[in-house]
């Protein structure tokens, strides 16, 4: 049974290189395949260079917006791929903590897998929360207040907003069906 999203609008926000290649892509694709408006929102509007493995050169996907003149009003939900580059360097956005934080505060949806939780993590957004990730981010979950749990998929509804992470590409499918439960909320 697939999900009807026709009217929901999703932003993705990554920086222009080391996105994770299906941990963009395929949100995307599917969020815009059941009817959702997705923006993807990089720091500059230059080509986001994608990665596979974090090494291997992926796709390259065309923003259609930046970081900086992203209004988090306008969507229903924030994704935040992983990508060990991407993620790194996100969070160190200031306009990509303002974006995830204001999503929070609003109570609308939050979605990261992998690496994304760092930008949560710096947000200091992850306090209270149960939620996974790359196994490599443990510690820094637990250093923020997070509960880190090896699931394939964590949807946390404390603390005023929905948070929905995974740990790798390769649970995108639970990852996804979490995703339109939110967005179909």
């Amino acid at each position: 049974m697939s999900t009807d999203l026709n009217g929901r609008r999703v932003l993705a926000v990554v920086t222009n290189y080391g996105v994770e290649q299906d941990e963009l892509v395929v949100p995307v694709e599917h969020l815009r395949g059941a009817g959702a408006h997705v923006d993807v929102a990089a720091v500059d509007d230059a080509p986001v260079e994608t990665l596979v493995g974090d090494k291997d050169p992926g796709r390259t996907v065309q923003p259609t917006t930046t970081l900086g003149e992203a209004d988090a009003d306008g969507y229903d939900l924030l994704l935040v791929p992983g990508g060990t580059l991407n993620a790194d360097s996100l969070r160190l956005q200031d306009d990509a903590v303002r974006l995830v934080t204001a999503f929070a505060r609003s109570g609308r949806p939050v979605a990261a897998i992998c690496h994304g939780p760092w930008l949560l993590v710096e947000a200091g957004l992850v306090e209270g929360k149960r939620l996974t990730s790359y196994p490599s981010l443990t510690t820094d979950v637990r250093n923020a207040g997070g509960t880190w749990v090896d699931e394939e998929v964590v949807a946390d509804d404390v603390h005023g907003f929905r948070l929905v992470t995974s740990r790798t590409p390769d649970d995108l499918d639970a990852f996804l069906r979490e995703v339109d439960a939110a967005l179909a909320a």
